[in-house]
């Protein structure tokens, strides 16, 4: 066994989870006490190894010593006969807490709430409350705040701990309510009371039913790991990869492969499209070769202007700065960014060409110049285009009720590839008609 019950428990999890599986489950068995706290820090594939590896009576103990919160959250991610076989191992109290934890919608904030908490009333003393804190405090989620609950255990305000303890023993808790305080709705999803918790800065809420009856509270730390996860699906759903259920390095390879193929077949069949676009302008390909030297040139500006304005947009929404109604301001923003920086690129590739063919390290023909408008102007449309596209399909996304982050940036560059050709060789049509064409 490693010495290391002195450390914190995500150092000793850490250490734990190196282990071949039998030694890790030796060890944590040894851990006493610890056990609980340190079972918290594994990954769910390592809870659920480690589970199937207790006997009853150290499962039970285990169980039963969990924070709600943090057995919700693992049932969530275990199948129904393991979840039905934990949940009878608990005893009649965390048994009702946990099935009605487990009762509420899968992405409300209620999930992850714990019922343990330290509340008073209106009459008691600080003397009382602090005596409160000393019998129940242990269990506690945090004690930063209490909650005054009236006769019908509705919340009427929430005190910080540090006023009670600046008080006089013999104060009344109604001397020191000014009855302001922020609540969170059982009904609320997490994504909204994340944003809470951000607007006034607080390290715990107090969760209440829609007829103000104060049920649970909820610390910032448990709504951060939420917010993780959901950061890391939509980071791998932009990506073009279907979100993992796992951490990368615990996701088998077939999985990892399945996860990443629906999305690379799909954008094969669009890239596709491409190479027909291309065929469909064979004949000014073939008269006109020096335009195929800058088609890589032009679907990629077209695919990044695009990606880099998915990727500003998604984040945004996320982050609640943009929503559905703003998709006209937003237009009207990336029409000028994407003329601007269409104009920019433009140049630059007009500026090449030019002092290419004037150096002479390369020799686009009698029309060069030509040849150099039509690569500027194709840029600055193209530029414009994928703007436009990655800033406006989450917008679309959204609208139809799918997940803005599916708007990939693979996604957005291959719908920008096949369109950026049609407006290149559209625009050499125009400028090179009766030239080159």
């Amino acid at each position: 066994m490693i010495q290391i019950q002195d450390k914190h428990p995500a150092d000793i999890a850490e250490q734990l989870a190196i282990l071949d599986k039998k030694e890790r489950d030796i060890s944590f068995l040894l851990l006493g006490d610890k056990k609980t706290e340190v079972f918290s820090y594994f990954d769910d594939q390592t809870k659920e190894e480690i589970i199937k590896s207790l006997g009853d009576n150290d499962l039970t103990i285990l169980i039963n010593n969990m924070s709600p919160d943090d057995r919700t959250g693992l049932f969530e991610n275990f199948p129904d006969e393991l979840i039905k076989y934990l949940v009878n191992l608990l005893n009649d109290t965390e048994k009702n807490i946990a099935l009605n934890l487990i009762g509420y919608e899968k992405d409300s904030i209620a999930r992850l709430m714990t019922p343990h908490y330290i509340q008073a009333q209106p009459n008691w003393t600080v003397r009382k409350v602090l005596d409160q804190i000393k019998k129940f405090g242990k269990k506690a989620e945090t004690l930063n705040f209490i909650y005054a609950i009236d006769a019908k255990g509705h919340l009427i305000d929430d005190l910080r701990i540090g006023e009670l303890l600046m008080a006089d023993a013999d104060t009344k808790i109604a001397d020191l309510m000014d009855e302001e305080f922020i609540a969170i709705k059982t009904t609320i999803n997490i994504e909204d009371a994340f944003n809470t918790f951000d607007k006034y800065d607080r390290s715990a809420l107090p969760i209440i039913t829609e007829n103000n009856t104060l049920v649970g509270i909820v610390t910032f730390d448990d709504i951060l790991d939420k917010m993780k996860e959901r950061d890391t699906e939509d980071i791998q759903k932009f990506g073009g990869v279907e979100g993992l259920d796992l951490s990368y390095t615990k996701t088998p390879l077939l999985e990892l492969v399945r996860k990443r193929a629906g999305w690379l077949i799909i954008l094969f069949v669009g890239e596709m499209l491409t190479a027909s676009a291309m065929g469909y302008f064979d004949g000014e390909i073939q008269k006109a070769v020096v335009l195929a030297l800058f088609v890589p040139l032009i679907i990629s500006s077209g695919g990044n202007s695009g990606s880099q304005a998915a990727s500003l947009i998604i984040r945004a929404m996320a982050l609640r700065e943009l929503t559905l109604k703003d998709w006209w301001y937003v237009m009207k923003k990336e029409i000028f960014s994407g003329l601007l920086l269409g104009s920019i690129l433009g140049i630059i590739g007009f500026m090449r060409i030019t002092i290419w063919q004037q150096v002479g390290i390369y020799d686009y023909g009698i029309y060069w110049f030509w040849v150099a408008m039509t690569v500027s102007i194709s840029l600055l449309f193209i530029v414009l285009w994928g703007t436009l596209s990655g800033s406006l399909i989450p917008f679309l996304l959204r609208k139809v009720g799918l997940d803005p982050a599916t708007a990939s940036a693979p996604f957005v560059a291959t719908l920008v590839d096949v369109t950026g050709l049609i407006i290149y060789f559209s625009i050499a049509a125009l400028f090179l008609s009766g030239k080159l064409l």
